[in-house]
Protein backbone atom coordinates (compact mmCIF):
# COMPACT_ATOMS: atom_id res chain seq x y z
CA UNK A 1 0.00 0.00 0.00
CA UNK A 2 1.74 3.62 -0.78
CA UNK A 3 2.82 5.60 2.22
CA UNK A 4 2.56 2.09 4.37
CA UNK A 5 5.40 -0.05 3.29
CA UNK A 6 5.33 -2.00 6.30
CA UNK A 7 1.73 -3.45 6.00
CA UNK A 8 2.38 -6.82 5.01
CA UNK A 9 4.29 -7.03 8.26
CA UNK A 10 1.63 -5.58 10.11
CA UNK A 11 -0.99 -7.73 8.96
CA UNK A 12 1.41 -10.73 9.75
CA UNK A 13 1.99 -9.58 13.55
CA UNK A 14 -2.61 -9.03 13.27
CA UNK A 15 -2.76 -12.35 11.93
CA UNK A 16 -0.20 -14.23 14.33
CA UNK A 17 2.19 -15.33 11.30
CA UNK A 18 4.69 -15.72 13.56
CA UNK A 19 6.61 -18.39 11.54
CA UNK A 20 6.86 -16.36 8.52
CA UNK A 21 7.77 -13.55 10.71
CA UNK A 22 10.85 -15.36 11.88
CA UNK A 23 11.99 -16.59 8.26
CA UNK A 24 12.06 -12.89 7.04
CA UNK A 25 14.14 -11.93 10.10
CA UNK A 26 16.31 -14.82 9.73
CA UNK A 27 17.00 -13.45 6.13
CA UNK A 28 17.94 -10.13 7.66
CA UNK A 29 20.06 -11.88 10.53
CA UNK A 30 21.86 -14.26 8.19
CA UNK A 31 20.45 -17.54 9.89
CA UNK A 32 18.01 -19.15 12.54
CA UNK A 33 18.98 -19.18 15.96
CA UNK A 34 16.70 -19.26 19.60
CA UNK A 35 17.83 -15.83 20.20
CA UNK A 36 16.49 -14.32 17.02
CA UNK A 37 13.09 -16.05 17.46
CA UNK A 38 13.05 -14.47 21.09
CA UNK A 39 13.55 -11.37 19.59
CA UNK A 40 10.38 -11.80 17.04
CA UNK A 41 8.36 -13.83 19.73
CA UNK A 42 8.52 -10.71 22.26
CA UNK A 43 7.80 -8.48 19.56
CA UNK A 44 5.04 -9.96 18.33
CA UNK A 45 3.44 -10.19 21.65
CA UNK A 46 4.26 -6.46 22.36
CA UNK A 47 2.92 -4.87 19.25
CA UNK A 48 -0.43 -6.58 19.40
CA UNK A 49 -0.89 -4.95 23.03
CA UNK A 50 -0.35 -1.86 21.73
CA UNK A 51 -2.53 -2.07 18.95
CA UNK A 52 0.27 0.11 16.78
CA UNK A 53 1.50 0.19 13.86
CA UNK A 54 5.18 1.52 13.62
CA UNK A 55 5.76 3.97 11.17
CA UNK A 56 9.70 4.70 11.73
CA UNK A 57 8.54 7.97 12.59
CA UNK A 58 9.86 7.59 16.75
CA UNK A 59 6.13 7.07 17.65
CA UNK A 60 7.15 3.56 18.90
CA UNK A 61 10.39 3.08 20.40
CA UNK A 62 12.30 -0.65 21.70
CA UNK A 63 15.02 0.34 23.95
CA UNK A 64 17.16 -3.15 24.21
CA UNK A 65 19.93 -4.34 26.66
CA UNK A 66 21.93 -6.78 24.34
CA UNK A 67 23.46 -6.57 20.82
CA UNK A 68 22.83 -10.10 19.91
CA UNK A 69 20.24 -11.92 17.96
CA UNK A 70 17.35 -11.34 19.98
CA UNK A 71 17.79 -7.79 18.78
CA UNK A 72 17.71 -8.24 15.09
CA UNK A 73 14.42 -10.30 15.75
CA UNK A 74 13.32 -7.36 17.65
CA UNK A 75 14.27 -4.95 14.81
CA UNK A 76 12.59 -6.85 11.49
CA UNK A 77 9.10 -7.30 13.50
CA UNK A 78 9.10 -4.07 15.04
CA UNK A 79 10.50 -1.65 12.52
CA UNK A 80 12.92 0.06 14.97
CA UNK A 81 16.02 0.64 14.15
CA UNK A 82 19.65 2.80 14.85
CA UNK A 83 18.59 4.32 11.37
CA UNK A 84 15.04 5.90 12.30
CA UNK A 85 15.79 6.61 15.68
CA UNK A 86 13.35 4.06 17.43
CA UNK A 87 15.91 1.39 18.69
CA UNK A 88 17.92 2.69 22.09
CA UNK A 89 21.32 0.69 23.06
CA UNK A 90 21.78 -0.06 26.61
CA UNK A 91 24.59 -2.26 27.11
CA UNK A 92 23.45 -4.18 29.93
CA UNK A 93 24.03 -7.77 28.59
CA UNK A 94 20.89 -9.04 29.05
CA UNK A 95 18.25 -10.89 26.79
CA UNK A 96 15.64 -8.09 27.18
CA UNK A 97 13.62 -5.17 25.66
CA UNK A 98 11.05 -2.57 26.63
CA UNK A 99 8.81 -1.60 24.21
CA UNK A 100 6.83 1.60 24.73
CA UNK A 101 4.47 4.10 22.24
CA UNK A 102 4.57 7.77 23.20
CA UNK A 103 2.55 8.65 26.15
CA UNK A 104 2.56 5.10 27.44
CA UNK A 105 4.08 2.97 29.93
CA UNK A 106 6.26 0.78 28.43
CA UNK A 107 6.49 -3.25 28.45
CA UNK A 108 9.68 -4.61 29.51
CA UNK A 109 10.57 -8.69 28.24
CA UNK A 110 13.31 -9.79 29.61
CA UNK A 111 14.23 -13.58 29.11
CA UNK A 112 13.38 -15.73 32.12
CA UNK A 113 16.33 -17.68 33.67
CA UNK A 114 15.07 -21.27 32.95
CA UNK A 115 13.44 -20.37 29.81
CA UNK A 116 16.03 -22.58 28.03
CA UNK A 117 14.68 -25.49 29.55
CA UNK A 118 11.48 -24.80 27.25
CA UNK A 119 13.48 -26.03 24.06
CA UNK A 120 17.00 -27.67 25.72
CA UNK A 121 14.71 -31.60 26.19
CA UNK A 122 13.46 -31.43 22.67
CA UNK A 123 16.84 -30.62 20.91
CA UNK A 124 19.48 -32.01 23.07
CA UNK A 125 22.11 -32.60 20.79
CA UNK A 126 21.72 -28.56 19.68
CA UNK A 127 23.72 -27.62 23.08
CA UNK A 128 26.93 -29.70 22.27
CA UNK A 129 27.00 -28.47 18.82
CA UNK A 130 26.67 -25.24 19.16
CA UNK A 131 29.74 -25.87 21.10
CA UNK A 132 31.62 -27.58 19.09
CA UNK A 133 31.06 -25.02 16.06
CA UNK A 134 30.62 -21.78 17.84
CA UNK A 135 32.19 -21.32 20.79
CA UNK A 136 34.79 -23.42 19.80
CA UNK A 137 35.17 -22.60 16.24
CA UNK A 138 35.89 -26.72 15.62
CA UNK A 139 33.60 -28.93 13.80
CA UNK A 140 33.67 -30.34 10.46
CA UNK A 141 31.33 -29.10 7.87
CA UNK A 142 28.58 -31.79 8.79
CA UNK A 143 28.82 -30.52 11.92
CA UNK A 144 27.62 -26.66 11.67
CA UNK A 145 25.08 -28.00 8.59
CA UNK A 146 23.55 -30.05 10.95
CA UNK A 147 23.64 -27.17 13.91
CA UNK A 148 22.10 -24.67 11.65
CA UNK A 149 19.71 -27.32 10.67
CA UNK A 150 18.89 -27.73 14.68
CA UNK A 151 18.70 -24.11 14.88
CA UNK A 152 15.82 -23.57 12.51
CA UNK A 153 13.68 -26.20 14.29
CA UNK A 154 14.50 -24.81 17.71
CA UNK A 155 13.94 -21.47 16.18
CA UNK A 156 10.49 -22.06 15.25
CA UNK A 157 9.80 -24.23 18.12
CA UNK A 158 10.70 -21.07 20.44
CA UNK A 159 8.66 -18.31 18.33
CA UNK A 160 5.67 -20.23 18.84
CA UNK A 161 5.54 -20.47 22.08
CA UNK A 162 3.60 -17.69 24.35
CA UNK A 163 5.53 -14.88 25.30
CA UNK A 164 4.95 -15.40 29.32
CA UNK A 165 6.51 -18.88 29.02
CA UNK A 166 9.50 -17.16 27.41
CA UNK A 167 9.52 -14.11 29.64
CA UNK A 168 8.99 -12.23 32.20
CA UNK A 169 6.91 -9.06 31.43
CA UNK A 170 6.14 -5.76 33.37
CA UNK A 171 4.44 -2.78 33.05
CA UNK A 172 7.32 0.27 33.60
CA UNK A 173 6.96 4.01 33.42
CA UNK A 174 9.91 4.93 30.76
CA UNK A 175 11.76 8.05 30.32
CA UNK A 176 12.09 8.55 26.31
CA UNK A 177 14.56 10.45 24.57
CA UNK A 178 13.10 13.84 22.63
CA UNK A 179 12.20 13.17 19.32
CA UNK A 180 15.73 13.23 17.45
CA UNK A 181 17.17 16.54 16.10
CA UNK A 182 18.23 17.51 12.14
CA UNK A 183 21.78 18.54 12.64
CA UNK A 184 23.45 20.63 9.90
CA UNK A 185 26.16 18.95 8.13
CA UNK A 186 29.78 20.17 7.98
CA UNK A 187 32.55 19.89 5.07
CA UNK A 188 35.77 17.94 7.25
CA UNK A 189 38.99 20.39 6.39
CA UNK A 190 41.17 17.65 6.29
CA UNK A 191 39.53 14.32 4.48
CA UNK A 192 36.76 16.66 2.85
CA UNK A 193 34.01 14.37 3.50
CA UNK A 194 30.34 15.94 4.81
CA UNK A 195 29.94 15.00 8.39
CA UNK A 196 27.75 15.70 10.79
CA UNK A 197 27.53 19.02 12.49
CA UNK A 198 27.78 17.44 16.05
CA UNK A 199 30.79 15.31 15.20
CA UNK A 200 33.20 17.94 14.39
CA UNK A 201 35.67 19.35 16.56
CA UNK A 202 37.43 22.81 15.82
CA UNK A 203 40.98 23.30 15.53
CA UNK A 204 42.65 26.68 14.52
CA UNK A 205 39.29 27.91 13.59
CA UNK A 206 38.63 24.88 11.14
CA UNK A 207 36.34 22.38 11.42
CA UNK A 208 37.41 18.64 11.43
CA UNK A 209 35.52 15.20 11.84
CA UNK A 210 36.59 13.09 15.20
CA UNK A 211 38.79 10.84 12.93
CA UNK A 212 40.90 13.63 11.26
CA UNK A 213 40.62 15.95 14.19
CA UNK A 214 42.36 13.05 16.54
CA UNK A 215 39.21 13.02 19.02
CA UNK A 216 37.70 10.01 20.48
CA UNK A 217 34.45 8.15 19.06
CA UNK A 218 32.76 5.59 20.32
CA UNK A 219 32.32 2.15 18.58
CA UNK A 220 29.70 -0.91 18.77
CA UNK A 221 31.25 -4.54 17.76
CA UNK A 222 30.28 -7.93 18.98
CA UNK A 223 32.29 -7.34 22.38
CA UNK A 224 30.19 -4.31 23.31
CA UNK A 225 30.76 -0.74 23.36
CA UNK A 226 34.61 0.97 23.21
CA UNK A 227 35.75 3.98 23.26
CA UNK A 228 38.18 4.44 20.63
CA UNK A 229 41.21 6.61 19.23
CA UNK A 230 43.24 8.86 21.06
CA UNK A 231 43.27 12.99 21.86
CA UNK A 232 46.48 14.68 20.11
Amino acid sequence: MKGKPRDKIWKMIEGGEKEKLLDHAAALHGHYCPGLALGVNASIAALKRFESEHTGMEDVLVIVETNNCFSDGVQYVTGCTFGNNSLVFRDLGKTAGTFVKRGEKGLRFVTRSDAREEWAGEFTEYGELFTKVVRERDGTEEDRVRMMEMAEDISKFVVGLEADKLFEIESVEVTLPEYAPIHDSHVCEGCGESVMSTRTIERDGKKFCLLCGGDKYFELDGHGMHLRGEKK
